[in-house]
């Protein structure tokens, strides 16, 4: 799979090649939506806190006696159904993390790709180095690449100049090349991606062995499946005589 090459002005300046497991598998939205929820799920930071009733500051005496008082019974100052009392069942305080094998992210990845690469909404240039650290420059560059809305420019190394040319413009986000996921690709309206930052990309999602062993979703989840039943399967205890 081939794709344009352009330069800063927008002009087409040559073509790059794309893995087909990376750029031009079939989305799963099913395999999508399980990452983003359980990525957004670990973004909370759980600070929520509320107290029970053995935490609030108050007295544990009996407020008045049982009987012969006309009032209903009480047992404690403390109790949830007083003013400032504890609260029943609140909010607890605590974080949970749920775990996403580094494999599953990987081909999330590839999935968010292809997903961004169908819908065009991917452009490839051969650089975005700087003479200057000017706003007008970086704005100039996005406008001749017709990119409007929330973009991401991946580059494969930081640059001190672009960062500072492009902090002031609003809803324009730069990520590195071994640091972007599929959260950050889906959010994103368009994607301008470096040659260079292109090449890590591609190291990064697919193995040693080639774009072929990057696994699909149906063989994580058969993985999963088999590996769950596995771990339910209980343990054969042998007999006296076997």
């Amino acid at each position: 799979m081939e794709a344009q090459l352009l330069n800063n002005k927008g002009a087409e300046v040559g073509k790059v090649d794309l893995r087909d497991a990376i750029f031009g598998r079939p989305a799963s939205r099913e395999f999508l939506h399980e990452y983003v929820t359980t990525y957004q799920a670990n973004q909370r930071r759980g600070t929520a806190n509320t107290k029970t009733r053995s935490e609030v500051s108050g007295s544990g005496k009996k407020p008045w006696k049982q009987k012969h008082t006309g009032r209903a019974r009480a047992g404690s100052f403390r109790s949830p159904l007083w003013r400032h009392g504890g609260v029943t069942f609140g909010p607890r305080a605590g974080h949970v993390h749920l775990d996403f094998p580094r494999r599953k992210a990987r081909l999330a990845l590839a999935h968010a790709l292809s997903a961004k690469h169908a819908q065009g909404g991917i452009v490839f240039v051969d650089s975005l180095s700087l003479e200057n650290a000017k706003t007008k420059l970086v704005a100039q560059i996005l406008k001749s690449l017709k990119c409007e809305g929330r973009t991401m420019l991946v580059l494969d190394a930081p640059d001190a100049k672009l960062a500072l040319a492009s902090r002031n413009i609003p809803e324009l986000e730069l990520a590195l090349a071994g640091d972007i996921n599929a959260y950050g690709v889906l959010r994103c309206r368009r994607m301008v991606v470096t040659r260079t930052a292109l090449e890590k990309l591609t190291t990064r999602c697919v193995s040693l062995a080639g774009a072929e062993s990057l696994p699909s979703s149906a063989e994580v989840k058969a993985q999963a499946k088999t590996q769950a039943k596995a771990q339910a399967r209980p343990k054969r205890t042998p007999r006296q005589g076997d």
